[in-house]
């Protein structure tokens, strides 16, 4: 059976293969629709939503330990957050194979840096493998786990953006059911005190150099011989562009398992070759290979150091030649900057926080992170996912430092991302005694990777129904005594509660509470939310101005005619949020038909 599938599909489809039983894994481009797949096979794997990146490993963790073949996904900077169980698990060892997938980002199309998590493997002393089209995605997975359990060893699994998204054929198999295996009760494996820990190191390195072996062994390896003295080795995605780019007119040394590097094959290859081109995205991880066995090469001294490594960029660095120009009709390229959709319940926080002087904001990683730019400008920092209120209650704590201080810090997180790791941050404002203003954006689903659900959803990714983890008992469980849940549509409501925060020398925390206007509502988001989304405004040119205050909400959905200077709603976009109507001086605004 042959299916036209992406990458994360064929991830997916591989899994299944495989005879995988559980997965766990946290939502981040360019992973997130990996899990997504897998929990279409519900007759055969359990998938979950994790609460973040370290969760979603130890879940996978345990699930090995007891038996089961289980996987992990996440993007690259989610590897960061499970960097502990990892390193751990790969001095443990495993019972039921375990494959941890990291989606890496060359280009940083949607992240915050672009880190190379092959690093990870070698750091932690892991097998791994890198595809570099979707039928190799599907292929490998099957062969991760064979890998995984034979040297009982977790394996990092690395996929890049346009392996994960781009499509091809694949072909398909059936399903293999191993079975769960046996748990036997074993202290010196699985409890890693230090007096177990120091044997287990030696245990590591014995297996390093089995996979040494293996590496060079491997038909995941291979050499495509066109009897030419010119070299190219690749690995990932960037093999199939440089196939794009020189076809026949080379020899390869492919490699698809790249820790540890074949070092064998490798001096086998270059021992030949009158020049040899090493191209990889981002770090020289394999070039330092070949230069540490003796053997000069084009490498990031001719390629980028950063980006992606396409077609284009190695046609300019290897030939010169500059990529085509695509014409177009410049007077109808409008520009188009990142903006928080029409009917945003974010929109009316940040038009309110926006107006506040002296206040930093310290921001995370979600839809919200657009607070930064115009027309709000209210946010002044953001570090990672989960970050904000710990960065925040820092700089809070410094700021509080100077006897002239009037700077209070606001920190803002998203609803997931609380649940993600700011409940840590939290806890370490109350412990410590900040007078750190909180924010929780909840939005009721994660939204910016696609509207997954979470702990405060009520289901689960395979539709089940399931606890609410309700946020404000949760914060007044951390110990805040000072907590408001408001309507952040209510502009009103909004402009007191941040008035109320701010007015106190003691943390608070504020919960605006409303769904993120995309969202497929559920049984439980109708009953609380009745009547949401059902209206729509239009203004009424006769009373219009023209003083744009309605512009200055930010919402896609309005717009300025510079002729007429009259604002017109666009009816097809508006989604009723109504924070317009409340902005205009002259109540030129009203419900469509009222």
């Amino acid at each position: 059976m042959k299916k036209l599938m992406t990458g994360n599909e064929a991830v997916a489809r591989g899994a299944y293969e495989a005879g995988v039983k559980y997965a766990s894994a946290y939502p981040g481009t360019p992973s997130t629709e990996i899990l997504e797949n897998v929990a279409l096979y519900k007759d055969d794997i359990l998938a979950e939503w994790a609460t973040n990146e370290k969760v979603a490993l130890e879940a996978a963790i345990g699930g090995s330990i007891a038996g089961a073949r289980t996987l992990a996904a996440m993007k690259h900077v989610g590897v960061n957050v499970a960097a502990d169980p990892l390193f751990t698990y790969a001095y443990m060892g495993v019972n039921g194979g375990l494959v941890l997938i990291t989606a890496d980002e060359p280009g940083q199309h949607s992240s915050q840096n672009e880190q190379d998590n092959r690093n990870f493997a070698k750091h932690a002393k892991v097998p791994m493998l890198e595809p570099s089209d979707s039928q190799e995605s599907k292929d490998m997975m099957l062969r991760a786990y064979e890998i995984s359990e034979k040297y009982d060893a977790p394996l990092l699994f690395r996929m890049t953006t346009r392996v994960c998204h781009s499509k091809g054929i694949v072909e398909c198999g059936e399903r293999t059911e191993v079975g769960i295996k046996e748990y036997e009760k074993n202290v010196l494996k699985n409890i890693t005190v230090p007096a177990h820990s120091r044997l287990m190191r030696y245990t590591v390195e014995e297996r390093m150099i089995a996979l040494k072996e293996f590496s060079n062994e491997t038909d995941l390896n291979f050499v495509v011989d066109n009897n030419s003295k010119t070299g190219v080795i690749s690995s990932g995605g960037s093999y199939t562009y440089a196939k794009e780019v020189f076809g026949d007119t080379v020899s390869y040394l492919k490699l698809g398992f790249t820790n540890p590097l074949p070092d064998k094959k490798i001096i086998e290859f270059c021992k030949g070759m009158e020049k040899i081109y090493v191209i990889e995205e981002n770090d020289p991880y394999i070039e330092d290979e070949v230069r540490r066995l003796g053997f000069d090469c084009f490498g990031k001294n001719l390629f980028p150091f950063c980006g992606e490594m396409t077609p284009e960029v190695i046609k300019k660095a290897v030939f010169g030649i500059e990529p085509k120009i695509v014409e177009y009709d410049r007077a109808l390229a409008v520009p188009r900057p990142p903006t928080l959709c029409a009917g945003c319940p974010h929109r009316g926080f940040f038009y309110e926080l926006g107006k506040r002087k002296d206040v930093v904001v310290a921001g995370d990683i979600g839809c919200y992170t657009l607070g930064f730019a115009p027309p709000y400008n209210a946010m002044d920092f953001n570090v990672c996912m989960g970050g904000a209120f710990g960065s925040g209650h820092g700089a809070q704590q410094v700021f509080n430092m100077k006897d002239d201080n009037k700077k209070r810090v606001v920190s803002v997180v998203g609803d997931s991302t609380f649940f993600h790791t700011a409940i840590n941050g939290l806890l370490n404002v109350v412990y410590n005694k900040s007078n750190s203003v909180n924010i929780i954006l909840d939005n009721r689903i994660t939204a910016m990777t696609g509207h997954q659900e979470n702990p405060g959803s009520g289901y689960t990714i395979q539709g089940k129904e399931t606890t609410i983890v309700e946020i404000e008992p949760l914060v007044r469980a951390c110990g805040v005594e000072n907590v408001r849940t408001v309507n952040p549509n209510d502009l009103k409501e909004m402009k007191e509660a941040l008035d109320w925060a701010l007015g106190m020398e003691e943390s608070s925390v504020i919960i605006t509470r409303w769904p993120c206007a995309l969202k497929k509502f559920t049984e439980v988001d109708k009953k609380e939310f009745t009547g949401a989304f059902t209206e729509k405004y239009e203004i009424d040119h006769d009373k219009c101005i023209g003083c744009r205050m309605c512009i200055k909400t930010g919402c896609p959905a309005i717009s300025f005619n510079k002729e007429t200077k009259k604002s017109t709603i666009k009816k097809d976009q508006c989604v009723g949020c109504g924070v317009c109507a409340q902005v205009c001086p002259k109540q030129a605004i009203g419900k469509a038909g009222k």
